[in-house]
């Protein structure tokens, strides 16, 4: 975007990344707590391998840097699975950066990016009440469904 990169995560993002994802406000809604080098170091080891071990998910990540400058301000995620193809996706941004539109403008490239690769359907898990989340997902375009997976509300977009 004119503002944004979405840039493919590489374990050698996780030392920068720790420093994005270290408010522990980040986590009022979605729990846990802020992750040490060595957790986002194994977790990325994992998520660049871009599949599931057993091959039913296709995983997408991006680190969100500013185009000006480069610096990381948090990640885009989209689980892959199926035939016609299902993207479940994710949005996080540091709390330093928020509420200037920079998680929809990362999410609305990556959805843009999944739509053109064929994706048929589109989902979101959001935690109800998380109203800046929720303002995401309405931006993009997603509905509210009324289904709760783990607390959380699916919300939807079926292109055309």
């Amino acid at each position: 975007t004119a503002r944004l990169r979405l840039v493919p995560l590489s374990v050698d993002d996780a030392p920068e990344m720790t420093a994005v994802l270290a408010d522990p406000a980040l986590y009022a809604f979605t729990g846990g707590e802020p992750p040490t080098l060595a957790d986002l170091q194994a977790r990325y080891l994992a998520q660049v391998r871009g599949r599931s071990p057993d091959g039913s998910e296709r995983w997408h990540n991006w680190v969100v840097r500013l185009s000006d400058g480069d610096r990381a301000i948090g990640y885009v995620q989209a689980t892959v699975t199926g035939e016609p193809r299902a993207a479940d996706v994710a949005w996080v941004i540091g709390t330093a950066w928020q509420g200037v539109g920079y998680a929809t403008e990362a999410a609305r490239a990556m959805l843009d990016w999944l739509l053109a690769e064929g994706v048929a359907t589109i989902t979101a898990h959001v935690l109800p009440g998380h109203a800046a989340s929720e303002a995401v997902a309405r931006r993009l375009g997603l509905g509210a469904t009324e289904v709760l997976e783990d607390g959380e509300r699916v919300w939807r977009l079926e292109p055309a």
